[in-house]
């Protein structure tokens, strides 16, 4: 008995240390909601519509169906390995973002209209969480995977996604926190699928010649 009495369980995390940690946490979603409410407070009439029309063209990455269109059509054999492989890593970042990471996150959309109404800059409020944005990640999924075949296009392509992503704040369907992670979890699966298309090319016959 006296053996079993000198066995001791592990000592669980102290009460201070997790409520730091839960403190930290609710004072970044408070900043997050701080920024959103400042977006939404803030009137600006000439960029309204074209942010709200910028906002729509993404949705289901029918933006960037477009330009791997384009690409497939008029950019010679460069432009249809960077078409295909920008879509790829849309594909890919899909099936990462839109199912496992929105039902872990499990986060509401914003309630707008609390600060201002701006209903002319409002898009449809999708019915899926907010946490993280699936528009910011496809936008830059699909600039990685774009530049690895066409590297003069990866500046203006993120920037692109950059719009993208700020018009889901102003457009009242994102948090800033939800779009910051949403464009940081896209290049990472922009820059996976573009390391595994040079990798897959490396292994056909001929090598990778560019």
């Amino acid at each position: 008995m006296a053996e079993a009495a000198d066995i001791q369980s592990p000592e669980p995390p102290t009460e201070g240390t997790d409520s730091l940690a839960r403190r930290v946490l609710r004072e970044l979603e408070e900043l997050d909601v701080a920024v959103y409410q400042a977006v939404e407070a803030t009137p600006t009439p000439l960029i309204d519509v074209p942010l709200r029309r910028l906002s729509r063209s993404a949705n289901h990455a029918k933006l960037y169906m477009a330009i791997a269109a384009l690409l497939f059509a008029a950019g010679g054999r460069k432009g249809r390995r960077a078409a295909l492989t920008g879509m790829v890593a849309v594909g890919v970042n899909s099936a990462v973002v839109n199912i496992p990471m929105k039902l872990a996150g499990n986060r509401p959309r914003p309630e707008r209209g609390t600060v201002r109404i701006a209903a002319e800059r409002h898009v449809k409020m999708p019915t899926s969480t907010s946490f993280p944005s699936g528009h910011s990640a496809s936008g830059f999924a699909f600039a990685a995977g774009v530049a690895e075949a066409i590297p003069a296009l990866g500046v203006p392509l993120r920037g692109l996604a950059t719009a993208v992503a700020y018009s889901r704040v102003h457009t009242g369907v994102h948090y800033p926190g939800d779009v910051i992670v949403g464009s940081l979890v896209g290049m990472a699966v922009g820059e996976g699928t573009a390391r595994g298309s040079r990798a897959l090319r490396r292994r056909l016959p001929g090598g990778d010649r560019d």
